[in-house]
C-alpha cells in the first residue's frame, strides 16, 4: 500500500511538472505570437512614413513620378486607372502633386466593395479587374496596380488582367510580389508559399499567420489558400512582354516586380 503511495505521489509530480513545462511554452509561444504580429504591423504600417512597407512605396513612386510627368507634358492632365487599389495608397501623392498636375484617379474593385472618396481627384468603379468592358479603349493615361494580379485567379485569369491593362491605357505600372522571395508577403510566413497545398490548409487551420486570422474551418482554410497565385519574374515578363520588369530588392533577395511601359 506504501508503493502505492509513493506511485501515486510520483505519478502526480510528474503530471504537474508536465503542466507546468506545457504552461510555460504555452506563455512562451503566444508572447512570440504577439511580439511577431507587433513587428508585422510595423513593417506593413502604411499610416506611417517610417515602417518598410511606406518605405517600399516611396520608393515605387519615384519609379512611378516620371511617368506622370511625361503625361502632363503631353496631354495637360494625367487620368489614371487604378485597379484594386485604394484611396489610402494614394497618399504617396500629395494633395499639391495631384492639383498641379491635374491627376484624377478612378479606383475599380469588385462589385460590393463600396468606398466614398474623401479628395476631390479620385472616383469609383465597380468592375471585375479581368473584364473593364465598362471603359472603352484608351480611356486613361496611366494604368496602375499594386499587388493584385496573384489574386485574379489562375493563368487564364491573369492573361485577362493584363489585356485589359493594356487595352485601357497606352502606359502601365503594375507591382507584384515575386514567388522566389522567401517570405510569403500576405501571411508574413517565412516559405509558406514554396509548401505543397495540403501543408497550407493544416497551418492556416492551426495558426493565425500574420494578418490572416486562424481558419475556423477547412472551408475557409481552402478559399484563403487558393486565392493567391504568385508569379515569378518568368511568368510576369510573359504577360508584360512590353515592359521593363524592375525589382524591388531586400537584402540581396527579389522581393518584389514591378512591370513599367512608359
Amino acid at each position: 500500500m506504501l508503493l502505492s503511495i509513493k506511485n501515486c505521489m510520483k505519478l502526480y509530480f510528474t503530471i504537474e511538472v508536465i503542466n507546468f513545462f506545457s504552461a510555460s511554452l504555452l506563455f512562451v509561444k503566444m508572447n512570440i505570437m504577439l511580439t511577431y504580429r507587433e513587428l508585422l504591423k510595423r513593417v506593413v504600417n502604411y499610416n506611417d512614413s517610417k515602417s518598410i512597407g511606406s518605405r517600399f512605396r516611396q520608393n515605387r513612386l519615384e519609379l512611378f513620378l516620371p511617368m506622370i510627368n511625361n503625361v502632363f507634358k503631353e496631354h495637360g492632365a494625367v487620368n489614371i486607372i487604378d485597379i484594386g487599389g485604394t484611396e489610402t495608397y494614394w497618399n504617396i501623392l500629395s494633395s499639391e502633386i495631384l492639383d498641379k498636375k491635374k491627376i484624377n484617379i478612378t479606383i475599380v474593385n469588385l462589385p460590393g466593395a463600396i468606398f466614398v472618396p474623401r479628395r476631390k481627384h479620385f472616383f469609383f468603379k465597380e468592375a471585375d479587374a479581368c473584364n473593364l468592358a465598362i471603359f472603352k479603349d484608351k480611356s486613361f493615361h496611366i494604368a496602375h496596380s499594386n499587388s493584385v494580379i496573384e489574386h485574379v485567379g489562375d493563368w487564364r485569369k491573369m492573361v485577362q488582367f493584363a489585356h485589359e491593362i493594356k487595352r485601357v491605357a497606352p502606359r502601365y505600372f503594375i507591382q507584384t510580389p515575386n514567388y522566389w522571395f522567401p517570405i510569403e508577403p500576405h501571411c508574413m510566413t517565412p516559405f509558406f508559399h514554396w509548401l505543397p497545398k495540403p501543408s497550407k490548409i493544416w497551418l492556416v487551420m492551426q495558426f493565425g499567420l500574420g494578418n490572416w486570422e486562424r481558419a475556423k474551418n477547412i472551408h475557409t482554410a481552402v478559399k484563403k489558400v487558393e486565392r493567391i497565385h504568385l508569379l515569378n519574374s518568368k511568368m510576369f515578363s510573359a504577360l508584360f512582354s512590353e515592359a521593363v520588369i524592375k525589382k524591388e530588392r531586400v537584402i540581396g533577395f527579389s522581393k518584389s516586380l514591378i512591370a513599367i511601359k512608359s
